[in-house]
């Protein structure tokens, strides 16, 4: 039996879970959220949480695991919600955003664009050198920021580029003139 499947997901005050067959619905403050669970994978509320119990564990072990993770994150989502902070970083380096578009110039003959998804806030801190995008789903949330963090990966030479707020660049030394 999956070990995270096992634990119940506490639903914290202010959020409501609803199981309809394979279907979780979660609502809260922030937004709703919902998921389809896998075939043999059930879930319940009792006593203010969500249990989630599997069929077959050797088969759908994975899948249970999964399943009480996702539920989870989206209980913390409609709740708290989840953030992601880029500094860029170089000279002339930096972002606007346009209403639903962030423009980054990165040094490229015109800048980059990206469109914000549908769900995801992003705003431009800092005179442009720091982005922070925020939303109720985590899948959503990170992969934004990973998209925006991919126009320009900080290299390792002079560390510009577009890296998270906390992330450690491993420095190169360069050539060596002679």
């Amino acid at each position: 039996m999956s070990r995270i499947g096992k634990e119940p997901v506490k639903i914290v005050d202010g959020v409501t879970v609803a199981v309809d067959g394979r279907k979780v619905t979660v609502k809260g403050k922030l937004g709703e959220l919902s998921y389809t669970m896998h075939e043999g994978i059930t879930a319940k509320v009792e006593d203010g949480s969500v249990k989630v119990g599997c069929a077959d564990d050797e088969t759908l072990g994975n899948f249970h695991g999964l399943a009480r993770a996702l539920i989870h994150n989206m209980v913390v989502g409609v709740s708290e919600g989840y953030t992601k902070k880029l500094a860029i970083e170089g000279t002339g380096f930096k972002a606007v955003l346009k209403g639903q578009e962030l423009a980054l110039s990165l040094g490229f003959a015109s800048p980059k664009i990206f469109p914000v998804p549908e769900g995801i806030k992003v705003t431009v801190e800092n005179d442009g050198l720091q982005v922070t995008v925020t939303g109720v789903d985590k899948d959503k949330v990170g992969e934004a920021a990973a998209r925006i963090r991919s126009f320009y990966p900080a290299e390792p030479y002079k560390g510009k580029g577009v890296r998270y707020v906390g992330e450690t660049i491993r420095r190169k030394q360069g050539k060596k003139v002679a």
